[in-house]
């Protein structure tokens, strides 16, 4: 299963390569499937093998941090609560 990471970006850098973080982890991450123009500093994009692969909401990306978080901490307890 391969799974996508909402990520912020945090600058952007020559060549089509955006600085994002996300849970504290900093990645440099290709917006050039995304086009360099579609995206800002501020903005946060789905991540996929080191690509930006669609731009998502700030709802969203911290919606979808809350549930790995959950699951992270479900997974230390063997018990799964509401996710």
């Amino acid at each position: 299963m391969c799974l996508g990471i909402p990520m912020q970006i945090e600058s952007l850098e020559e060549n089509g390569v955006a600085k994002c973080h996300a849970d504290g982890v900093r990645r440099e991450v290709s917006i050039s499937l995304l086009g360099e123009n579609s995206v800002e500093v501020g903005d946060f994009v789905m991540v996929h093998v080191g690509y930006a692969i669609q731009k998502v909401s700030p709802v969203f990306a911290r919606s979808a941090w809350e549930t790995t978080a959950k699951m992270q901490a479900a997974g230390e307890t063997d018990q799964i609560s509401e996710v």
